[in-house]
């Protein structure tokens, strides 16, 4: 455990941060595999959920988690499973 106040605060900043990260890339992975379910039974709601799953692709890219090419790559893999 660091001793300097800068650092103590940046390791509590850091678990923050990697908690958001977690929970926003967990939130994406969820939208897509729910997109992807509804689209293999061909449920009425899958339009709904590809936008949800675009929007939390975006989300993901915007913040750096993921880079914006694999975020463009998925959503047309996804849009070409709804077509």
């Amino acid at each position: 455990m660091p001793n300097i106040k800068s650092a103590i605060k940046r390791v509590t900043i850091n678990e923050k941060k990697n908690e958001q990260n977690a929970a926003t890339k967990s939130a994406m992975r969820t939208a897509v595999k729910k997109f992807e379910a509804a689209v293999e039974l061909n449920e009425d709601n899958a339009k709904d959920l590809f936008k949800s799953a675009v929007k939390q692709l975006d989300k993901a890219a915007n913040k750096g988690l993921i880079h914006k090419n694999t975020a463009n790559r998925q959503k047309a893999r996804l849009a070409k499973k709804l077509g």
